[in-house]
């Protein structure tokens, strides 16, 4: 234990989340005697983490913005239920500097930093700032947000390529946008400041230098009210599709001394100048030269924090409680008694370019054994609802050493059995065979761009179930239970194959002259007109789905028409955007 007793401890703690992080803290209140309380909408009333909770409380809508996203109607929730804390997870209102204001004017305590602290570090140009003055390591950027593409210019011309465009709030990957050819700023300059607006309701980006094959290293940090500053542990979070991450391990393997000594002393320094109360983390870049970087500070718990729980032995929401109730920090730093990985499972489709696929989880049958420990948010027959987030649950597995955590790695993912929806499993059974990411040789190759640039032949689409056919209805494409399929044996071929070619199209790519919505979700930019003349491969409209945004490309060369949706407009999977009907044929025309 970190903490001391607490001077003031929590009784009733609302979880203001969903999904597996929500059963997380849910099931850490039950261990530390807290009665919990869930927050659900419409469609998750039946959810795994509101039939854990001791009570829960409805909010008054079906979509993320009406319920996890209202702060007005969780508080009230809060309020309604008797509680004297709120634990806000990650994502949704985590980060919210205002939220935590109304949550502490209203007498119950807000289980994360301070909002001022929330407010500066939350405002990448502010933090920034703050790890300049602390003396942390920094690549070039501008010391304020763009006003307009001319400004990435400007700086392109000065500082060179690659550079990044980067939303000043928020983070997960989104209003993040790398450029690499001058003639790509306007485009980057605008995808950035809409993704920024649309993911945090802000659009002012800054400009950094973009260190290219990068890895992402991060320290895990506790902080009490009292002033004490501990960073627990390193991790590496290199291995991410989107700037997203997908696979973490803990501790951050193959760093120098020299450079693990830098990243735990900044990082206590930027904690200690902002003010840090809880738990945080604060990232890092760490070029392929050497060149180290600071990235942000994210303000609450995160997605990989597990690996650091599982190679110490800590319960970081435990601390958090504790920490919360005005413990202070009294322990030695726990030293590292294992090597632990996680892997994200995510309802998406690597083959696809990782693109969100929700639908429903006909098998859901994860590892168990010595080393394997489940963060879930679903169980098998739920649905995987593609308003939210593709996340569905964590595998974490831990060895006593790399070596031991990448065996245990190959037999959990090995016995994990997940259909109805496609994951990333295939995909991570390839990776932790791969000489790059084992560093057999002792060379660990992975970056965040390792994906997209070096890992093109792991991303083979899964075997589709036996008992599940994907069909075309109409103009929309749907899965569908088919155990008479599995009887036919060889005669079911033709059949397989076009299923697999159905599920396994490109965005836009369809018979015919329609380009339609590969999944659900709402459109936020339509990039084409009516009568205008396109090529296969250019884009025709930006669509997002469980809080990505996806490219929908022209499938063939042609002339646009009959455009159906507006920006704004929610689509289902197979929805028509428009069609691309054939140019007209010059030699046709006659003059007269």
């Amino acid at each position: 234990m970190l903490t001391g007793e607490p001077p003031r401890p929590l009784r009733t703690v609302l979880v203001a989340n969903r999904g597996e992080i929500a059963v997380r803290v849910i099931r850490a209140a039950r261990d530390a005697g807290l009665r919990s309380v869930a927050v659900h909408g419409g469609p998750d009333r039946g959810a795994l983490h509101v039939r854990e909770a001791d009570a829960s409380v409805a909010l008054d809508g079906d979509d993320p913005a009406s319920t996890y996203l209202d702060p007005k109607a969780v508080l009230a929730a809060a309020v309604e239920a008797g509680a004297d804390a709120l634990h806000p997870g990650y994502g949704f209102l985590s980060e919210d500097a205002g939220f935590a204001r109304a949550v502490l004017d209203a007498g119950l305590v807000w289980i994360g930093p301070p909002p001022a602290t929330i407010r500066d570090l939350g405002d990448k140009v502010v933090a920034r700032r703050i790890a300049r003055e602390a003396g942390a390591p920094l690549a070039d950027g501008t010391p304020d947000p763009v006003r307009d593409a001319g400004e990435v210019t400007a700086f392109a011309r000065e500082h060179g390529l690659p550079l990044v465009v980067k939303a000043a709030h928020g983070g997960g990957g989104r209003g993040l946008v790398v450029v690499r050819d001058i003639a790509e700023i306007p485009d980057a300059f605008a995808r950035a400041t809409r993704e920024a607006t649309a993911a945090f309701g802000r659009g002012e980006c800054f400009v950094e230098r973009f260190l290219d094959r990068a890895r992402h290293v991060e320290a895990q940090v506790l902080a009490d009210e009292h002033g004490t500053v501990l960073v627990l542990g390193l991790r590496d979070c290199s291995l991410q599709r989107r700037n997203q991450k997908l696979v973490e391990e803990a501790p951050a393997p193959f760093l120098t001394p020299g450079q693990e000594a830098e990243l735990r002393a900044s990082a206590a320094r930027i904690c200690r100048a902002a003010g840090y109360v809880g738990a945080g983390t604060v990232e890092y870049l760490l070029g392929a030269d050497g060149t180290l970087s600071f990235l942000e500070v994210n303000t609450r718990l995160q997605v990989e924090h597990p690996v650091t729980e599982e190679s110490l032995g800590v319960d970081l929401v435990a601390e958090q409680f504790r920490i919360a109730g005005g413990a202070a920090l009294t322990g030695d730093l726990p030293p590292a008694r294992a090597h632990s990985i996680e892997f994200r499972i995510t309802a998406e489709d690597p083959a696809q370019g990782f693109r969100p696929v929700p639908g429903p989880l006909t098998r859901f049958r994860m590892p168990t054994g010595p080393g394997v420990r489940l963060d879930s948010g679903v169980e098998e027959g739920d649905a995987v609802d593609g308003r939210f987030d593709s996340m569905i649950a964590k595998l974490v597995v831990t060895g006593r050493d790399r070596s031991e955590a990448l065996r245990r790695a190959r037999r959990a993912l090995a016995e994990a059995r997940i259909e109805g929806v496609p994951t990333p499993l295939a995909f991570y059974r390839e990776v932790v065979e791969h000489p790059d990411f084992t560093a057999v040789d002792g060379r660990f190759a992975v970056h965040n761009r390792w994906i997209e640039q070096e890992a093109a032949e792991l991303l083979e689409p899964e075997p589709a179930a036996d008992d599940l056919l994907t069909v075309r209805v109409g103009r929309r494409l749907m899965v569908v239970p088919a155990p008479g399929v599995a009887a036919l044996g060889e005669r079911a071929a033709p059949i397989r194959r076009e299923s697999a070619a159905l599920r396994l199209a490109e965005a836009g790519e369809v018979a015919g002259v329609a380009v339609t919505a590969p999944m659900q979700g709402t459109i936020v930019h339509v990039a084409v007109s009516d009568g205008q003349t396109i090529a296969r491969g250019e884009l025709v409209a930006v669509l997002e789905a469980m809080k990505m945004e996806n490219r929908v490309l022209a499938h063939r060369d042609g002339v646009v028409g009959g455009i159906e949706a507006a920006a704004g407009a929610s689509l289902s999977a197979g929805a028509v955007i428009c069609r691309i009907d054939d140019a007209p044929d010059p030699g046709a025309l006659t003059t007269g």
